[in-house]
């Protein structure tokens, strides 16, 4: 399950709880996309407890995209990391 949060107050926050999984990822894009373009987003990943492979490549998408993400694990980090060079 996965809880999504927003807020706003000159940026866009989306503070993530539980688990980002392929179930998710529709809902996730659809919520980013939504957004008005050129304003700054964060996706801050705190309270997230576990990442799929779906999911990993959907945070990579977002930073290549200029997503900001915040308090992301290490193993989320390192994950995009080897995502992103290959």
């Amino acid at each position: 399950m996965l809880r999504i949060q927003r807020s706003g107050d000159g940026e866009v926050v989306f503070k993530l709880s539980g688990r980002i999984d392929e179930e998710n990822i529709a809902e996730l894009r659809a919520l980013v996309a939504a957004e008005v373009s050129g304003q700054d987003m964060v996706l801050d990943l705190e309270d997230v407890t576990l990442v799929g492979q779906e999911g990993i490549t959907f945070l990579a998408e977002c930073e290549g995209a200029g997503i900001t993400l915040v308090n992301c694990p290490p193993y989320v980090r390192q994950w995009i990391s080897r995502e992103s060079s290959s």
